[in-house]
């Protein structure tokens, strides 16, 4: 008996002993992380508008269920509503059933609707019925970039023109829309905090729209490889130095039906960016950037007439200028608004009135705002997020707009990102750290006290063999501490040598190490990890959520900075003992690709083998706004220009390079890589390539499990 029990003890051992030793596939490591390799949440966790009621979708016993609940009870919630009922209830109208509950909108804390083949069905929870089955209103079939107004009318494109749809009837806004002009779209290559192109009124009554003349910008040509013979697709990219497009912002009246442009003035290649309305709709506020990017002014301009009516401050840097967020009006306060802005060195918030008084700084400190969240009901408070605790970690905060008290209302080292209730009694908080996959919780934001953890989901790898996480900060060769992040290998042995992986990235507008489950890392890494490597990643200066002298320390001089930072980071893991400094990988993309390119031929001694993904090599190529905000132009700075060039370097390559790129990348052209292989075949260098027919700038989709097989593999064959 006592044999019998030690082979069953045995067995049960071995059983979950193979449970924590499962292996990641390079297609679970890039295909689930973000579905069943990603910690479980409740899925459409929101509030409804103007209450303390939120709602979320949860599977139970493998069904799926509708909750809603009210905050100020924080008791167990019961279902509102199954997926069953509901799909009973479709049937009963004779509309197709569901295999999951579809994206909700709540019109009160009882009713919701969902949009269904070309319906609107309105559900009543209360008396848990189908209040209505509503036809959608039928746009074009080729109808884009649709934005929908409080007042239903609906802003759209199709192709280079703007219309709008008043619930009976399609308007169209403009009739000469071409390739060279464009209406109702993003401008400026969505730099500015820019994303798209029609900005509604409050009430809806009256639309701005960018208007963008392209007709002097060069046209390039992308290559559609899947048609016979290859066509040439034409757009419009302005590098850097040359000439850029003439954007002007129209205003239509829905009630006039007639359409006037601001008169902004001033050069036709300034930036107009971050567009608001007065909460009356008399005035529209641009934030107007001069090219060099390093003069703002915030202006005014009448709605009804397009004239320029003030400038309410200005910003001037040394440097540049770099606005994302438009300005924020005061609830109840017409006259009142908040501006985001890194003037004192840190992005902060700051109160002004319409005459362009400051009214105060809101919010300082050596940390920056990140995001802002609101304001509450009555206005005296404001919600943010932030790096008050540490550059790694974010926490929501309010700041009183008269006193200037600023509370931290989440607990907890970490990231949280929380969304307030309308009123901000409460909010919503999802959280994760480097131990916590993620939690989910209400938090009481008057007594900065966690009501309720909604879920706390495990770790969805806990079966799987993990490499061992830090991160910490070393010093660069100025003393300035970077955050870095590594990833020891499974069964890790001081004693023993490993080969090392440096994924890198290194530009600006990007931090890649957080105080997030898993780092804020890919499950590649921890893939890598598996596979017997120290995985290594350090955020260096030009990187964001540092401050305005770290992240401008790269001013005209990109690849600088960064690449002497990154070589900080390789020499710490240099004096490792458990580090095979011969069987050394690099690997970046996008400006990371540039880096990388760069690390292997101005520091050709550090790695045997990289791998540079849709990198950028010579900055004369790549577009104006973003190269010259960083670098001027190249006639202002041809010195910077040239000492970035990879190609001025292609003769130092030692180690094993190899090049990745999307045939129809309209952001980093496929022109940059081709230069390069040029350059080597020139210089007689060996250098490898492989490109992704028909992908843009990153390989998306099932592809993208192809692309890391091909890059692991590439560094496996040379650093095994």
């Amino acid at each position: 008996m006592k044999s019998i029990n030690l082979l069953i003890a045995f067995l049960v051992f071995s059983f979950n002993f193979s449970l924590a030793q499962k292996q990641l596939s390079i297609s679970d490591a890039i295909l689930k992380q973000r579905s069943t390799l990603a910690p479980e949440r409740l899925q459409q966790l929101k509030w409804i508008e103007k209450t303390h009621t939120y709602y979320y979708i949860d599977i139970k016993a493998g069904k799926e269920n509708l909750f809603t609940v009210n905050a100020d009870d924080a008791k167990a919630s019961t279902a509102a509503l199954s997926l069953d009922e509901l799909n009973a209830l479709l049937k009963q109208k004779q509309q197709k059933e569901l295999k999951t509950f579809p994206v909700l909108q709540f019109a009160s804390g009882d009713k919701f609707n969902f949009e269904q083949d070309g319906t609107t069905i309105k559900v009543d929870l209360k008396t848990k019925s189908i209040e209505s089955v509503e036809k959608l209103p039928v746009l074009p079939e080729k109808a884009e970039n649709m934005d929908k107004a409080v007042n239903g009318n609906i802003a759209f494109t199709v192709g280079e023109n703007l219309f709008f749809f008043n619930g009976k009837e399609v308007v169209q806004l403009s009739k000469d829309g071409s390739d060279d002009l464009v209406y109702g779209k993003s401008v400026h290559r969505e730099e500015f905090g820019i994303v798209k192109g029609t900005f509604w009124s409050p009430t809806g009554q009256s639309l701005a729209f960018y208007r963008m003349d392209q007709s002097k910008v060069t046209d390039y040509p992308i290559f559609e490889v899947s048609v016979r013979p290859m066509e040439a697709r034409k757009i419009k990219y302005p590098m850097a130095g040359d000439s850029s497009h003439f954007v002007t912002v129209g205003i239509y009246n829905t009630a006039t039906q007639k359409t006037v442009y601001l008169k902004t003035g001033g050069p036709a290649d300034q930036y107009l960016t971050n567009i608001a309305w007065s909460p009356d709709e008399k005035k529209v506020y641009v934030a107007v950037l001069n090219r060099d990017q390093n003069y703002l002014k915030m202006n005014s301009y009448n709605a009804s007439t397009g004239e320029f009516e003030k400038t309410l401050f200005e910003e001037k840097e040394e440097k540049y200028v770099q606005p994302m967020n438009p300005i924020e009006f005061v609830p109840g306060k017409n006259n009142e608004f908040i501006w985001q802005s890194e003037r004192d060195g840190y992005k902060h918030i700051y109160l002004y009135n319409t005459d362009g008084k400051l009214i105060s700084q809101l919010t300082k400190g050596k940390w920056v705002i990140t995001q802002v969240n609101g304001f509450d009901a009555k206005g005296e408070n404001l919600f943010f997020m932030s790096t008050i605790e540490s550059p790694i970690t974010r926490h929501l905060c309010k700041v009183n707009l008269k006193s200037g008290k600023i509370q931290q209302i989440t607990a907890g080292s970490g990231t949280h990102t929380s969304i307030p209730s309308s009123d901000g009694a409460f909010a919503l908080d999802h959280f994760q750290s480097l131990d916590v996959p993620r939690e989910q919780s209400i938090y009481n934001c008057a007594s900065a006290k966690k009501t309720q953890t909604l879920k706390l989901s495990e770790s969805p790898l806990k079966e799987y063999a993990l490499g061992k996480l830090s991160i910490f900060t070393i010093p660069n060769k100025e003393g300035i501490p970077l955050y870095s992040r590594l990833f020891l290998p499974v069964g890790f042995d001081s004693t023993k040598k490993y080969p090392a992986v440096v994924y890198l990235y290194g530009g600006p507008n990007t931090q890649l190490v957080n105080n997030t489950w898993n780092g804020g890392g890919d499950l590649w890494f921890q893939y890598m990890a598996e596979k017997g490597y120290v995985v290594f990643t350090l955020d260096c200066r030009g990187s964001e959520n540092r401050g305005k002298d770290f992240e401008q320390a790269t001013f005209r001089q990109l690849g600088t900075a960064e690449m002497e930072d990154q070589v900080s980071g390789v020499n710490y893991l240099r004096k490792k003992a458990w580090v095979d400094t011969s069987r050394m990988a690099l690997f970046g993309w996008s400006f990371g690709g540039f880096m990388t390119t760069s690390i292997m031929l101005r520091y050709p001694d550090l790695f045997k083998v990289a791998v540079a993904g849709g990198p950028v090599i010579d900055w004369k190529y790549y577009e104006v706004m973003y190269t010259e905000r960083y670098m001027d132009t190249p006639q202002q700075n041809p010195e910077g220009y040239k000492k970035a060039n990879t190609l001025n370097y292609v003769n130092n390559l030692k180690g094993r390079l190899m090049l990745i790129h999307g045939t129809e990348d309209p952001v980093v052209v496929w022109q940059h890589s081709l230069m390069f292989i040029k350059a080597c075949v020139d210089n007689q260098k060996l250098v490898d390539y492989f490109v992704y027919p028909g992908h843009e700038h990153n390989v998306m989709g099932k592809d993208r499990a192809h692309l890391f097989e091909k890059i692991t593999d590439y560094i496996f064959l040379h650093t095994r």
